[in-house]
C-alpha cells in the first residue's frame, strides 16, 4: 500500500515523549545472494544473532526496485524523506560535514584529488587514495592560487583522504550540473554539463575551476588534477523537530553523514575524528545517552569501504566488531533499536548496489520472527518484508515508541 509522505502524514501525529530511539547504520551492509556467502553471513555476531530472535526483520528499498542508491540519498530515506523529492547533492552534505557554512545562494561540489596521465586521461580517479596529511595542504595550495573566477568566489576545504569540499558563492549559481567523474578509468574527466538552461554559469564556473587546479596541481605524480562530484545548492527542507517532533544526535566520524545530520537539525558530536573506532563511537554513544536527546544515529563506515573494495572478509570482521560492542549497547535499555544499512555494496560486485537491505528493528511491539540469525536469507522472509520501503522505518520506530497519535477520530 502506498503511504502519503512522511514530510506530510507525520507532523500533526507526532509527539515528544521521553522513549529513546537508536538508529544504527552499518553503511553498505547489504550483499546479494547467491554462490559466495555474504559478509553478514561469513561474520560471527552471537549479539546480533540474539537480538535478531526478539526482532522484527526485513530487506529495505532505499529508492525504487532496481536503483542503486548513493550514500546520500540512502541516508535520507532511512530518515524517512523521499530521497526523489529531496534534492540534495554530495557536495553539500560533505561541506556541512567539513563544518563550513554554505547559504541558500552558494553551491558546493565534492572533489576528488586524482591522477590524470600527460595526455589528460584518469589513471586512478583516487589518487592512490592518497593519506589525509598529504591531502590537506593541496587545499591551501588552490585556495592561495584560485580565489574567485569570474564573479565568484571560491573556497575550498580539505576532506579526508583524497576528498575535499569546494564553495562557490556568488550571483546566478544553480547547482543543477552533472558530475565531471566518468566512473571509469582510461577516459578524461568529461565537462560538466548544466542539466537546467540555470545551469550554464555554474556548469562553466566549474570547468575552469578543474583547469585552474589541473594547472595548479599538475607538476605532482599522483594528486595532478581533480573531478568534480555531487554539485549542488542547498535546499530549503524541514528539519527532524519539525517533521517528528524528534531531539535528535547524530555519532558519526565521517563528513558527509554529519552533513546529513546538519541538514536534518541534528545536534552533531562534531569532536569525533575521522579515525575514531566503532567502540570510541560508543563511548559518545554512552556519553551523550543521559542528555535531553530521544533519537540518537549512530554511523559506521567501513562495512562501505571494504564492500567497495571487494574486500568480505573485512567487510564480515567490522560486522564483528560491531557485534562485539552490541551489549553496551544494549546496556543503555534504548526503548526502539534499528540496525540496517543506507544501501548494499556486495563485496563481489565492489560497489554500491539495488539490492535490498537487511534490516532489524527491535521495539515493544515490533512482533519478533524468533529467527536465529540476522542476514539477507533471515530478513527476507522476516515479517517486515522482502522488499519494505526505507522510508518506513521512521514510521514503525515512532509507533514502537510510541510518538504517533492515532490517525483520524
Amino acid at each position: 500500500m502506498h503511504a502519503p509522505s512522511n514530510l506530510t502524514l507525520l507532523p500533526p501525529l507526532a509527539r515528544q515523549t521521553d522513549s529513546k530511539i537508536l538508529f544504527v547504520v552499518l553503511d553498505g551492509l547489504g550483499g546479494v545472494l547467491g554462490a559466495e556467502p555474504t559478509a553478514l553471513q561469513r561474520a560471527a555476531c552471537p549479539n546480533l544473532d540474539a537480538l535478531a530472535a526478539e526482532s522484527a526483520l526485513g530487506r529495505t528499498i532505499p529508492i525504487a526496485d532496481g536503483i542503486t542508491a548513493g550514500s546520500g540519498p540512502g541516508h535520507f530515506s532511512l530518515f524517512g524523506y523521499d530521497p526523489v523529492e529531496v534534492d540534495v547533492g554530495r557536495g553539500l552534505l560533505e561541506a556541512l560535514g567539513l563544518g563550513v557554512d554554505v547559504t541558500g545562494r552558494d553551491v558546493a561540489i565534492r572533489g576528488n584529488y586524482c591522477t590524470l596521465d600527460a595526455e589528460g586521461r584518469l589513471l586512478d580517479r583516487r589518487a592512490g587514495r592518497m593519506a589525509t596529511e598529504l591531502a590537506a595542504p593541496l587545499a591551501d595550495l588552490l585556495n592561495e592560487a584560485i580565489g574567485r573566477i569570474e564573479d565568484v568566489d571560491v573556497t575550498v576545504h580539505a576532506g579526508l583522504q583524497y576528498r575535499f569540499a569546494a564553495v562557490f558563492r556568488g550571483p546566478g549559481l544553480d547547482g543543477h550540473v552533472a558530475d565531471t567523474d566518468p566512473q571509469v578509468e582510461g577516459v578524461p574527466p568529461v565537462p560538466a554539463r548544466a542539466l537546467v538552461p540555470e545551469a550554464s554559469k555554474m556548469a562553466r564556473i566549474a570547468d575552469a575551476f578543474a583547469a585552474a587546479a589541473r594547472e595548479v596541481l599538475g607538476d605532482r605524480d599522483a594528486a595532478n588534477g581533480v573531478i568534480l562530484r555531487g554539485i549542488s545548492g542547498r535546499p530549503s527542507m524541514p528539519t527532524y523537530a519539525e517533521v517528528a517532533k524528534l531531539r535528535p544526535v547524530c555519532i558519526a566520524a565521517y563528513p558527509a553523514y554529519r552533513g546529513v545530520a546538519h541538514l536534518l537539525g541534528m545536534t552533531v558530536r562534531d569532536e569525533i575524528p575521522s579515525t575514531a573506532s566503532i567502540a570510541d563511537q560508543v563511548t559518545v554513544l554512552e556519553q551523550t545517552w543521559k542528555d535531553e536527546h530521544d533519537f540518537y544515529f549512530l554511523h559506521v563506515k567501513k562495512t562501505d569501504s571494504h564492500g567497495e573494495d571487494g574486500n568480505e572478509q573485512a567487510k564480515a570482521a567490522v560486522i564483528e566488531e560491531f557485534d562485539a560492542l552490541l551489549p553496551r549497547i544494549r546496556a543503555l535499555e534504548p526503548d526502539v533499536i534499528v540496525i540496517t544499512g543506507d544501501h548494499s555494496t556486495p563485496g563481489p560486485m565492489a560497489g554500491h548496489s539495488w539490492h535490498p537491505v537487511p534490516s532489524l528493528l527491535w521495539g515493544p511491539w515490533s512482533e519478533p520472527d524468533a529467527g536465529s540469525v540476522f542476514d539477507e536469507e533471515a530478513c527476507h522472509a522476516g515479517r517486515l518484508g522482502a522488499r519494505l520501503p526505507a522510508t518506513a522505518l521512521l514510521r514503525l520506530a515512532l509507533a514502537n515508541a510510541d510518538k504517533l497519535a492515532k490517525f483520524g477520530a
